[in-house]
């Protein structure tokens, strides 16, 4: 596992890297988001929705806890902020959202860390201050690090 760091200035820039991540991903991509309330998870995704060409407003799935939107390549977007337990999440069928053609974006990940593909990439989202936040990159694999490599090059200006 290798780690890369990003540092947001604001909202717009969170969205403005989600837009970098979405412009590099592939097909069957799943990228892992951790962080506390308003750490920026939900922005990071919609930025992730416009880089893959999404014209869906995207919010937090919160009650619903899968939405799919079309884009260049279809976005699973998965929220398991209101999961109780790993066995709820088993019981969804997440394979075929995890093995899809899309990309899978999970927030709340670390409710049920045992699902998830060996190969990976996990986004831990920390505030640093009212607009800044941390992206600490933990890239599972050769895809991802090469990913999470491209991701820091294409964002070096904003950290």
């Amino acid at each position: 596992m290798e780690s890369f760091r990003l540092i947001s200035r604001s909202a717009d820039d969170t969205v403005a890297m989600g837009c970098a991540l979405g412009d590099l991903a592939r097909r069957g991509d799943v990228v892992l988001l951790v962080g506390d309330l308003g750490a920026g998870k939900t922005c990071l995704t919609q930025g992730i929705a416009v880089g893959l060409g999404v014209a869906d407003k995207v919010t937090s799935p919160t009650f619903v806890i899968i939405r799919e939107h079309a884009g260049r390549l279809p976005l699973y977007h998965i929220d398991f902020y209101r999961l109780t337990d790993v066995d709820e999440a088993a019981d969804l069928g997440l394979d075929q959202y995890l093995y899809g053609d899309g990309v899978c974006v999970v927030e709340w990940a670390d409710r049920a860390m045992g699902l998830f593909p060996a190969e990976h990439l996990l986004i831990e989202l920390r505030r640093m201050s009212t607009n800044r936040r941390s992206l600490e990159m933990k890239a599972s694999g050769a895809r991802y690090v090469s990913l999470a490599s491209e991701l820091t090059s294409a964002c070096s200006g904003r950290s």
